[in-house]
């Protein structure tokens, strides 16, 4: 018994993927592989609550050290989520209350029920990738990376540092 020889077939044609085949992964416009398109000065930057009340902790003015960290004229964002549980926390975080309500802020309404932050923050990233995220929390950086093209900011050594951005944009590498 010998080996039977393998013959080749010419006549099938390749079948073509359409464009919405969900085997696909499907990328938003504005990503060029992992770089994001749309970011670029001046920066706006979603600051999650804990961000803001461990700049106090730092002694870090918010405003001034986004500059110092990314080179180019920043403009904080605060949803009225974060603005709630700031107000929920009470009397014990006023300065995080005051300098939230900064006139230097953007104040973005928010449309969705609940005020969980986390998940409002999540989903406002989600739709528009025009945002770099400032949070000090774990599970919020871990749910963030997920999605790409997101840079997020957060505080070590007494500055603030941020992650994931292109090294066009000019933020300093440590």
């Amino acid at each position: 018994m010998g080996k039977q020889k393998k013959t080749r077939k010419f006549a099938t044609m390749k079948r073509m993927l359409s464009l919405r085949d969900e085997r696909l992964p499907q990328h938003p416009s504005c990503l060029f592989f992992q770089y994001n398109t749309q970011l670029g000065p001046p920066y706006h930057i979603l600051v999650d609550t804990n961000f803001i009340n461990f700049s106090i902790k730092a002694k870090l003015d918010l405003v001034q050290s986004m500059m110092d960290c990314l080179y180019a004229k920043c403009i904080p964002c605060i949803t009225d989520c974060v603005m709630a549980e700031i107000e929920k926390l009470g009397q014990k975080y006023r300065v995080a209350l005051r300098i939230a309500k900064d006139p230097r802020f953007d104040r973005l309404p928010c449309t969705h029920k609940g005020t969980y932050a986390d998940d409002c923050l999540v989903q406002r990233v989600t739709q528009h990738k025009c945002y770099i995220v400032a949070t000090v929390d774990r599970d919020l950086k871990r749910r963030i990376r997920k999605i790409p093209g997101v840079p997020i900011m957060y505080i070590s050594n007494h500055r603030y540092n941020i992650e994931r951005m292109p090294d066009d944009y000019g933020a300093p590498r440590f």
